[in-house]
């Protein structure tokens, strides 16, 4: 049996397909913070599956490597706890995901709830590309990899992480022995925020998000165009607060949960404006992004040291995923010249 880590191994990732937003740091930034601390964290520039996507633009995933390392820094991420590394330059993961490719059929990557979603959401319909349509076997094998033990991910990924375990128990099951690790999905305690027009998702692309690096005047509009009730016409209206993004947001950044419930208490009952709601929202987003916002713009300054944290990051990443793989090819009788 493989032995258990004496820490947990974590591995979470970010396609690079633009700078990180505010959901992205209630769902998984805060919390990769705090395991910095406590586990052996790799942070994944996924750039190989945004280029599923995007190419044609891959200019802009370049680019977008460098902003999202940067959003890592700006938020606490620490390079000497943390090992930040690039996708593309660990040649092991492409690698292993063409060899988990064979344990899995186009059937059963069609039906992953997840990749369905994002088909939809793009309009594909069939004509996916393929890179795209493999992109939870190519998840896998940045997890397997790394012998991740943990994933932090929303309940949208809870699939992704299913079909990973499918492909290690596969893989085991086919060399008679265990070489790859199943991992278990570290779900946020705040569910994913949607986006200031109630829209599900938060998304730079769809225009309703706010970035980790605004400027007070942008979160400023965003919080007064930001969705609540299109019923609560009148101060003295009742109002819901289900489905509300202002207290969607406040579940996330309001500390004071006993205010909180109290304010939700007196928008049910009638009496409580919505700008009022949006002023304190407003004031808490400005507290959160305005020390972000600084040591984003310092960090900024000095691109070359953004690469060397991440040339260092991938080496130490590229052993651990060269140990693994070197398993990988010796179990299925690869290793000619070993």
């Amino acid at each position: 049996m493989t032995a258990t880590p004496s820490r947990p191994v974590v591995l979470t990732g970010d396609r690079t397909t633009g700078p990180l937003h505010l959901g992205h740091y209630v769902g998984s930034l805060e919390a990769r913070l705090k395991l910095q601390d406590e586990a052996e964290q790799y942070l994944l520039l996924a750039d190989m599956q945004a280029l599923t996507d995007h190419m044609g633009r891959h200019f802009t995933v370049r680019e977008n490597v460098i902003e999202v390392a940067i959003d890592y820094l700006a938020v606490g991420i620490d390079p000497a706890k943390s090992i930040i590394c690039i996708q593309s330059q660990i040649p092991e993961l492409a690698e292993l995901s063409m060899l988990l490719m064979n344990l899995v059929t186009v059937s059963r990557l069609e039906r992953n709830p997840t990749i369905k979603e994002e088909i939809r959401l793009r309009g594909f319909e069939r004509d996916i590309p393929a890179g795209f349509l493999v992109y939870p076997v190519s998840q896998a094998a940045d997890i397997t990899a790394f012998k991740a033990t943990v994933v932090p991910v929303g309940r949208d990924q809870l699939p992704m992480i299913e079909q990973t375990n499918e492909l290690v128990r596969s893989f085991n099951a086919g060399v008679g022995r265990d070489i790859l690790v199943e991992c278990g999905a570290l779900l946020s305690p705040v569910g994913r925020l949607p986006g200031v027009d109630g829209k599900a998702k938060m998304s730079k692309s769809l225009n309703n998000a706010i970035s980790l690096g605004a400027e007070p005047d942008e979160i400023h509009k965003a919080v007064k165009r930001t969705y609540t009730d299109s019923n609560h016409l009148r101060v003295d209206d009742p109002g819901r607060v289900e489905g509300n993004v202002v207290f969607s947001f406040l579940d996330a950044f309001e500390s004071d949960k006993q205010r909180l419930a109290e304010l939700k208490r007196r928008y049910r009952a009638g009496g409580l404006a919505d700008s009022a709601l949006k002023r304190l929202l407003d004031e808490r987003l400005q507290a959160v992004i305005e020390p972000i916002r600084l040591r984003r713009q310092r960090f900024a300054k000095d691109p070359g040291e953004i690469i060397n944290v991440l040339r260092h990051g991938t080496e130490r990443a590229r052993e651990k995923a060269a140990a693994t793989f070197a398993e990988v090819r010796r179990a299925l009788g690869l290793a000619y010249f070993a």
